[in-house]
């Protein structure tokens, strides 16, 4: 079908360390949980309520494989982009099973560190071909901009 898009969001937390695995091809696969939750208040009782969904992530990027490995822990926020798909497996007593994941793969798949890692607090990463801009808090030290100190003049 043409015009159809498959792109899933997710700001959440990780549930559990993520579960690396080597692949016979040399290759990591990823699998972790990430965690989003959504809060209202009750409208009879008044009182403050809560549900978390609980997303099943899987990541075939090689570098963002890497960067789930070496930098994620549980409890990480994490901002990631992926598409939703749904598996077909049989269990042990031979019952079709499903599984649907958001999988992070290819070009049209992102994640960002939003807590940090420990070394460059607050700094996200992006992968190779998502490159936006990370913004930095100038530090104390730092001259602020003085719009006198422009040159008027265009330097072409």
């Amino acid at each position: 079908m043409a015009g159809s898009v498959n792109k899933v969001i997710l700001v959440g937390n990780l549930g559990a360390d993520p579960d690396v695995r080597s692949l016979p091809s040399g290759g990591k696969v990823v699998n972790m949980s990430v965690a989003t939750s959504e809060r209202w208040r009750d409208r009879n009782s008044g009182e403050q309520r809560e549900r978390t969904e609980w997303h099943r992530v899987v990541i075939f990027s090689e570098g963002l494989a890497r960067i789930a490995e070496q930098y994620l822990r549980k409890g990480s926020k994490v901002y990631l982009e992926g598409q939703l798909q749904t598996r077909k497996w049989q269990d042990q007593s031979g019952q079709d099973k499903y599984s649907t994941e958001i999988v992070l793969q290819g070009f049209n798949s992102s994640l960002t560190l939003l807590d940090g890692r420990g070394d460059n607090e607050g700094q996200g990463f992006q992968p190779a071909g998502r490159s936006e801009p990370q913004s930095r808090r100038p530090s104390s030290g730092a001259p602020a901009f003085e719009p006198g100190g422009m040159d008027d003049d265009i330097p072409f």
